[in-house]
């Protein structure tokens, strides 16, 4: 039976139309879809999945639903859900949905919690909202019969680590974030352009010339900066990471404490996983007009209590752009809430990049399947020949072939005594 608790089901047959344009761009998770629907690997298990409810999503839905997994999703952040996706989930597709765009906190933890109590065999994650909220309050009820779960994010992965380390973590857990067709693709490529994306739906700014501050050099701000290269901006990167602090001044960056570039940054974009990046001290540097936003998972990164107390007025100037006066007169603009910018005020990052990160989902749900009874209740990368396996499919369907290393080729990188 299909439950569900989403905005308005009048708005499948546009969510439908949205969600076939994103199959058509993502042939690897398609690939993986026809054979689950022959093989069905997942028969039997139920799964909850707290994950953005994007076009994409439902692709990876569908995936699993044709491997014969009985699956409840929700979302995992309240601001990314697109309400005609969440309708054609339960209209077209006959899977059960707890998610809408725009959600309060209680509606929130509500549907995580509707989500749980479908008691899963296997969780998915984004974030690690469910899979905390399933240790901290359900415990060895619920937990004894999950065999295993998936994690996609950076954030959600720092989590499980921490759990990890404690002795908190009583199941394991597959980091498909750390897998390679995940990160330096998704995190990278994804999260560049659909950030800029966000930016400009909300703002309409043009970015050439602008100071833009990317707060973080990981594989989403490598992205990040990147992008907002191309596009003519004067990108300087904060970090804490000495190496990540040479990388961005190699690839061409300004490098600088952030308090040292609120004078003259025009955009600030935060993409570190981390706690009051711009923090009190740095609003009160802050030049008049700034526009400050995250791409990290939680809206954690920038210090909305300071903004607040700082304040004498606010008001919402555009969707998703509220206008924050300072006592001074200097004016700072707060994006999507502080949230995901990509994903409140976009659409997320692209199909043909989450093709592989969702194919990933796929592949560490039928490999748990497969060897959860072997595992220990510790976080895991999925194997590199899956790994291996999503590029090939990939390049596949792009009509691009490879070299092959010849027998005496691997002979000799196999030996140490090559080259003598």
């Amino acid at each position: 039976m299909v439950k569900c608790d989403i905005r308005d089901k009048s708005l499948a047959p546009k969510g439908k139309l949205r969600i076939e344009w994103a199959d058509n761009q993502m042939p690897v998770l398609r690939m993986i879809r026809e054979r689950f629907e022959r093989e069905k690997p997942l028969a039997g298990k139920k799964m909850s999945c707290c994950l953005h409810v994007t076009t994409e999503t439902a692709n990876l839905m569908r995936t699993l639903k044709a491997g014969g997994a009985d699956i409840v999703l929700c979302a995992s952040n309240p601001l990314s859900t697109q309400d005609d996706v969440a309708a054609s989930l339960v209209v077209d597709y006959g899977i059960s949905v707890f998610a809408m765009k725009g959600e309060d906190t209680e509606t929130y933890y509500k549907h995580l919690k509707a989500a749980i109590e479908h008691g899963p065999d296997i969780t998915q994650d984004d974030g690690c909202d469910l899979v905390g909220i399933l240790h901290k309050e359900y415990g060895d009820s619920y937990l004894k019969n999950v065999i295993g779960g998936t994690e996609e994010t950076t954030t959600g992965v720092i989590r499980l680590k921490s759990m990890e380390k404690e002795g908190a973590l009583r199941i394991p857990i597959i980091a498909v974030n750390e897998s390679d067709t995940k990160h330096l693709f998704d995190n990278r490529y994804g999260t560049g352009q659909s950030t800029i994306d966000g930016l400009l739906r909300a703002t309409n700014i043009l970015l050439s010339g602008k100071n833009f501050v990317v707060c973080g050099y990981g594989w989403c701000g490598r992205g990040l900066a990147m992008r907002a290269k191309g596009m003519g901006a004067n990108v300087t990167v904060t970090e804490v990471d000495y190496v990540k602090a040479i990388e961005a001044v190699m690839d061409g960056f300004r490098v600088m404490k952030l308090e040292d570039a609120m004078s003259f940054a025009d955009i600030i974009i935060t993409v570190t996983g981390d706690l009051n990046v711009v923090d009190e001290k740095h609003i009160k540097l802050a030049k008049d007009g700034v526009i400050i936003a995250n791409s990290g998972h939680f809206n954690d990164e920038i210090n909305i209590d300071a903004l607040e107390r700082l304040s004498v007025s606010k008001r919402t100037v555009r969707d998703f752009v509220e206008e924050y006066t300072l006592k001074d007169g200097r004016r700072v603009y707060l994006l999507a809430e502080g949230r995901l910018l990509n994903l409140a005020a976009a659409e997320g990052h692209p199909a043909v990049v989450m093709d592989m990160s969702f194919a990933n989902q796929a592949l560490g749900a039928e490999y748990l399947v497969k060897n959860a009874h072997k595992m220990e209740k510790k976080v895991y990368v999925l194997p590199t020949e899956l790994d291996q396996e999503i590029a090939r499919l990939k390049l596949e369907s792009m009509g691009i072939t490879i070299d092959e290393l010849t027998e005496e080729q691997i002979a000799y990188l196999s030996s140490w005594q090559s080259g003598t």
